[in-house]
């Protein structure tokens, strides 16, 4: 069988770059070659089929504001009005405004004012995913952790220009207002010897919650392939996801991406427990009350799936995501505990076990992952001028080597 590239060359544009432009032919051999979850199946083929398609272009806070308005009156009818409609910063993929709703509330019978935030796509994502998992999953887990109530959901823009959602404001910061700095996000967030404490065990608390509770909430996310106890189907799905990004996203090929995706296949160890995954686990996914110290809610669940708790552990643990102590001595996982102490926090706090040879294979994933990410789709996006975050997809893909290097480190000691 031909392979994706042969394919595409026989085009009379052969000369322009095949991702740029993907043909019927060439989306369809990689969707063949690389199986993943239905709803990934859809959402990544869209991407495809719309990627020569025009580039990011603002968009009014009145187009967005005409857009929620047509969201939320095919849901409840006429009877709202919205205010203070603004933009909200924050989100390295989603476009996000924020604004109040009056209404009769969710149950149709009290008159409130509601703060609520639209969460939209822009024309392709660093991270490319689907609103109406998220918009299950975010449902599902109110009352098992802090999460913004959710409302609505246009999975197709059939309301607004791109798929969105509309959820709760939940007050609270990613950051002590005193940390000064130009990171993104949650690199080498420092929370301070006071904060942490209180910190690491809510989050470490939160995690297991959520870990232990996926056979029970699968029912409930229709929009998510299922995963078994014994299989480690939901594994090879998960690591064809990201295959398959790369091969849809690259500018040029890389041996060690390849070589790590063979491991990963070779060795995709059956679940254990089947867990609701994060997919982007780590400080700087919450958001916390400074004065209280409580965490107010969990963040980006766009990533999330069903799955092996490990893929979370990793993540969190990810070289990007820690920082030394004030005192020199040890490595913060996220910002929270060192290495053992880690792990032993959240198995005393999860109920659940961490398999030490397992958390290894997921170390290897999640390096995978984050080399496509930054590497494929963060180069394709900056180079199709596809969203709003410009700069730092751009940077992302200018990460992209020492990222690389700790997956090559990171598979050298499994090899």
């Amino acid at each position: 069988m031909a392979d994706a590239d042969s394919i595409v060359t026989r085009r009379p544009d052969a000369g322009l770059d095949p991702r740029a432009a993907p043909t019927s032919e060439f989306i369809e051999q990689i969707r063949r070659r690389f199986p993943v979850e239905t709803e990934m199946d859809r959402v990544l083929t869209r991407k495809m089929r719309l990627r020569s398609g025009p580039g990011y272009s603002p968009i009014s806070l009145d187009q967005l504001e005409a857009g929620a308005r047509r969201l939320i009156s095919r849901n409840i009818g006429e009877d709202f009005t919205l205010s203070r409609v603004r933009w909200l910063t924050g989100g390295a993929s989603k476009i996000q405004v924020a604004f109040d709703l009056e209404w009769n509330g969710p149950a149709g019978d009290q008159r409130q004012s509601t703060p609520m935030v639209l969460r939209m796509e822009p024309p392709e994502s660093v991270v490319e995913t689907s609103r109406m998992r998220e918009f299950e999953l975010i449902q599902a887990l109110d009352g098992l952790v802090p999460v913004p109530p959710c409302y609505w959901v246009d999975a197709d823009g059939e309301c607004l220009p791109h798929p969105a959602l509309i959820y709760g404001f939940v007050n609270g910061v990613t950051c002590p207002s005193s940390l000064k700095s130009t990171q993104v996000t949650g690199i080498g967030l420092n929370y301070g010897p006071e904060l942490r404490p209180l910190l690491a065990r809510q989050f470490l608390d939160q995690v297991g919650r959520f870990h232990r509770a996926g056979a029970e909430l699968a029912p409930r996310l229709p929009h998510f392939d299922g995963a078994e106890v014994g299989s480690n189907l939901s594994v090879i799905r998960l690591v064809n996801w990201w295959r398959r990004v790369w091969e849809e996203d690259r500018k040029e090929d890389d041996p060690l991406v390849e070589l790590a995706y063979q491991w990963l296949i070779k060795n995709a160890p059956p679940l254990d427990h089947v867990s609701i995954v994060h997919g982007d686990c780590r400080g700087g996914n919450f958001l916390f009350d400074e004065q209280t110290a409580q965490i107010t809610g969990w963040l980006d669940w766009e990533l999330a799936l069903l799955g092996d708790r490990h893929q979370d552990l990793a993540w969190s643990m990810h070289n990007a995501y820690r920082h030394m102590s004030e005192d020199g001595k040890d490595e913060l996982m996220s910002g929270f505990l060192p290495l053992n102490q880690y792990l032993e926090e959240y198995e005393r706090l999860s109920g659940l076990s961490v398999d030490r040879k397992r958390l290894q294979y997921y170390r290897v994933l999640v390096s995978f992952m984050s080399v496509v990410i930054c590497g494929g789709t963060g180069y394709r996006v900056a180079r199709g001028g596809k969203t709003h975050q410009d700069v730092v997809v751009a940077w992302l893909a200018m990460i992209t080597h020492p990222i690389a290097e700790q997956m090559r480190e990171t598979l050298e000691e499994v090899l």
